[in-house]
């Protein structure tokens, strides 16, 4: 099983300046309506595709989406795949931090 964050403790992360590797497995129109600023888009559906886009040294990935299946199905995926993750539970609908809108 893949280790779990609240978007608190996500928040409090980004706060103090920590560098997270924090993907957003939405669709681009979900992204574009808003996202966190320090995230990267990799849509769930081209997870497959992209799996050399994530880091395989060890670092961990932290997952965010709408409500936290998505993240939690590619969490199971990537750990499947030998990389290191962490399921943002509650995705973007319990985020209460600033959001970015547009690409």
């Amino acid at each position: 099983m893949y280790p779990e964050i609240t978007t608190d403790e996500l928040q409090q992360k980004l706060e103090r300046g920590e560098k997270l590797n924090l993907v957003d497995v939405r669709e681009q129109d979900e992204w574009e309506a808003g996202h966190i600023a320090q995230a990267r888009l990799i849509p769930l559906s081209e997870i497959q595709d992209r799996i050399d886009d994530f880091s395989r040294d060890g670092e961990e990935t932290f997952i965010i989406c709408r409500s936290g299946g998505r993240s939690a199905r590619a969490c199971e995926f990537l750990q499947a795949n030998g990389l290191s993750v962490v399921n943002v539970k509650g995705g973007m609908l319990a985020w209460e931090g600033e959001v970015e809108e547009g690409l």
